[in-house]
């Protein structure tokens, strides 16, 4: 696909910026419909945005925020997060965040009975479950012998980019394939492309108008190719250590090659001086192992 003028939706900055922000709470809307599957009779019609702190003991700590938290007009809670790289535990941070969404709700005067559901939707560039789980897959509560939905409070639903292989327009049938489109290939996208995309789906054309960099002030282009060189920057430390640890594996797996060596020679009789011009053992390495 050819470059195009449309920045990654990826991107912290620009993902708040279409989903995050009061002016497009409509494409917020229609996203959570159309990934939810909600039918005409419990669409979500209105949002309010709340506080994104999850935890406001450690709220220095960036895992203690998501991206995105609203309500709707009944107070079904959303959690909408966007997983740039595979993150240890973040199943289990899901659940918790989904856990502290529906307890928050109960305050003093408040009964059980009020609580409301809780979706938390999360949309990763890389691997989540398990390869044999589709590309989006829905989680909730289920009884093991009957497979029975009796609590039904609680709703997760994964969409693992990596896994969505349609990489053309015409190739996509359904809402939720653009959704999925939009967000894996939205900075590759050409003007033809997004023609398609339009007639199918309007309320995507307006995602994409959010991401057209021409549109952004210079102030918020900045931040955003900071943004992006910080993220690239961090990718290419955690890289480096993978590769350092390889390289000290391989160190540790010579030395050992070298220290069989020297035993095998010592039982042989080779002189320790030998032995250490022969393995690179020094002197005193090769005498500790007498």
């Amino acid at each position: 696909m050819a470059l195009s003028k449309f920045l990654d939706p990826k991107n912290d900055l620009s993902f708040k910026k279409i989903f995050g922000s009061e002016k497009n709470k409509n494409i917020l809307i229609h996203f959570l419909n159309d990934i939810l599957g909600f039918s005409s009779s419990d669409q979500i019609k209105e949002i309010e945005f709340l506080s994104t702190i999850m935890d406001p003991e450690i709220a220095s700590d960036k895992q203690s925020i998501v991206d995105v938290l609203c309500k709707d007009s009944i107070g079904n809670r959303f959690v909408i997060e966007m997983q740039l790289a595979r993150d240890k535990g973040f199943e289990k941070r899901a659940q918790l965040y989904a856990a502290k969404a529906y307890s928050r709700q109960l305050d003093k005067s408040g009964s059980y009975i009020d609580l409301q559901k809780v979706f938390f939707i999360a949309i990763s560039n890389c691997n989540l479950l398990p390869q044999e789980v589709d590309y989006i897959s829905t989680h909730n509560i289920r009884d093991i012998k009957t497979n029975g939905h009796y609590l039904k409070d609680l709703q997760f639903v994964f969409i693992e980019l990596p896994k969505f292989t349609k990489n053309k327009v015409e190739q996509l049938d359904s809402t939720i394939e653009r959704w999925c489109f939009f967000f894996k290939y939205a900075d590759e996208t050409t003007e033809e492309d997004l023609k398609k995309i339009a007639a199918e789906a309007p309320i995507i054309k307006l995602a994409y108008d959010e991401l057209d960099k021409f549109r952004w002030d210079k102030k918020d282009l900045i931040a955003y190719e900071e943004r992006f060189l910080s993220i690239q920057k961090e990718a290419a430390i955690w890289e480096q250590r993978l590769d350092d640890a390889r390289d000290e594996g391989k160190q540790e797996g010579r030395q050992e090659e070298r220290i069989e060596v020297a035993k095998n020679l010592l039982k042989a009789g080779v002189s320790i001086d030998i032995i250490a011009q022969t393995t690179g053992l020094t002197v005193n390495e090769v005498k500790d192992l007498i």
